[in-house]
């Protein structure tokens, strides 16, 4: 049985389930992302300064995790996402490849880069660490408007994932601003 105070959004399965807004944020807003119960377990707090944009991916306490930057003055689109302690660990990165088609891919500073698979624009998506899926991404979970999940496999960095998918919903729907 679940404690109550448990806010993580572990499912019996030991998959993490989290809601998140589509279109989350503009830069300069704030958003929450819920876990499975409904609970605020992440805020992103959004800040516009003068050289990059960035995200704070704050806990429940207000503690900083990570932030994620917007990189605008390289050839191709990328976010990056920082510990808090000033080190980049993964990169976030849009390529064009037809233009039809967007192809999104994830370098990690430590351990095997991420691939994204699947309809990122409409959040139906998986991501995969070579054969390994670690999560998966759905509107269909929730029929509450503008939403959509993520669930995380055992044994993954859910803050890393979270701010992946963050990074992808920033870099998917930026419309040249």
């Amino acid at each position: 049985m679940r404690h109550r105070d448990d806010r993580s959004g572990h499912a019996d399965d030991g998959h993490h389930r989290y809601q998140m807004r589509e279109k989350m944020v503009s830069i300069g807003d704030d958003f929450w992302i819920e876990n499975g119960e409904g609970d605020n377990v992440f805020k992103v707090d959004g800040k516009a300064v003068r050289v990059r944009n960035t995200l704070d991916f704050k806990d429940i306490s207000g503690n900083v995790v990570c932030t994620i930057q917007e990189r605008k003055l390289r050839l191709k689109e990328s976010m990056a996402i920082v510990s808090p302690d000033g080190q980049q660990v993964a990169e976030v990165k849009k390529a064009v490849i037809s233009p039809l088609r967007d192809r999104i891919s994830v370098e990690m500073a430590s351990g095997p880069d991420l691939e994204v698979k699947g309809n990122i624009v409409d959040h139906e998506y998986t991501l995969k660490a070579g054969d390994q899926e670690v999560a998966r991404v759905s509107k269909k979970w929730f029929r509450v408007r503008d939403s959509y999940g993520v669930e995380i496999m055992p044994n993954q960095n859910d803050v890393m994932i979270l701010a992946v998918a963050v990074c992808i919903d920033q870099i998917s729907h930026d419309h040249g601003s």
